[in-house]
């Protein structure tokens, strides 16, 4: 005796015609671009309220706008600052290049080495390299602090700025790392080969061949670091010892009225960071456009 068939539902059948299921299609489209937009609402909001905040007249007060006015980027631009707000800003700019540039160029170094090793010893040094991305920051700065303690004992005047340094450099540069092993691992591992084979010296190999074919992983690795290094408070505020950098500032006023300056300077600094990427993506498509051109002229 054969299995009988079970016929579909009247729902089922329902949401079969093509009409209906065009809606469904619609509907499932709107909800899926407005969840997008709500969430792209909800992650630049912050950039734009500051960004207002920027020209507000009404200093420190974010529900009220007054009027409009460019003094606080004038301020900001010449600057002319608070002492207190302009060391800060100093010192953040300072330790933030001086931590991108030693970090991106060991980082660089180090990645092509760990890219070198035998595949287990590679893995190996890829785990120990994600545990200071995976540890928590306020870990992080409180041993860092630990063995800054104990080295301005030996070696006095270390923390401090020296210190402030050196704990940017150590989170920014497990980033770098990770920014440029993919682009390593993508290459085609006779590459090396074939440039010292071709009387290419071994330094010469690496800068010439190597460093620009992974160049856009250096670079998504240095903005990373700058953006983790401007943008850190926990491990700054563990090591800066007396001084103060912008985010440890910022916090020292939570509960007083910032200075609107403060507002006008990350604006700034967020217009920077997004013209760079913006840069950095339409070269990207202009050299790729080229590339495709070139390789159909010559199919």
């Amino acid at each position: 005796m054969g299995v009988r068939k079970r016929e579909p539902g009247k729902l089922t059948l329902f949401l079969r015609r093509p009409k209906v299921e065009q809606a469904i299609a619609r509907i499932v489209s709107v909800f899926k671009y407005a969840f997008f937009a709500f969430f792209m609402f909800l992650m630049y909001l912050p950039i734009v309220v500051i960004a207002i905040q920027s020209f507000n007249t009404t200093t420190g007060l974010i529900y009220q706008f007054n009027g409009f006015t460019f003094e606080h980027w004038k301020n900001v631009l010449t600057f002319d600052l608070d002492t207190n707000l302009a060391n800060a800003i100093t010192t953040t700019l300072v330790v933030a290049f001086l931590a991108t540039a030693v970090s991106t160029v060991a980082g660089t170094i180090i990645a092509i080495g760990i890219h070198s090793l035998p595949k287990k010893k590679r893995q190996g040094m890829v785990f120990l390299n994600q545990v200071p991305i995976l540890n928590a920051d306020i870990i992080t700065g409180i041993s860092l602090m630990f063995v800054f303690k104990i080295v301005a004992t030996i070696l006095p005047g270390t923390f401090g700025m020296p210190s402030l340094i050196v704990a940017h450099i150590f989170f920014c540069l497990p980033y770098v790392v990770l920014s440029i092993l993919p682009k390593l691992a993508e290459l085609d591992e006779n590459l090396y080969d074939a440039a010292l084979d071709l009387y290419c010296k071994p330094a010469a190999g690496i800068t010439k061949v190597i460093i620009p074919a992974i160049l856009p992983g250096i670079l998504t690795g240095m903005l990373i670091a700058f953006t983790m290094s401007i943008d850190d408070f926990l491990i700054s505020f563990f090591n800066a010892g007396e001084i103060n950098n912008l985010s440890i500032y910022i916090y020292g006023g939570y509960n007083r009225r910032l200075a609107p300056e403060v507002y006008a300077y990350n604006t700034i600094l967020s217009t920077v960071i997004i013209l760079g990427l913006v840069a950095m993506y339409v070269s990207s498509a202009l050299k790729k456009r080229a590339r495709l051109k070139h390789d159909l002229h010559h199919a």
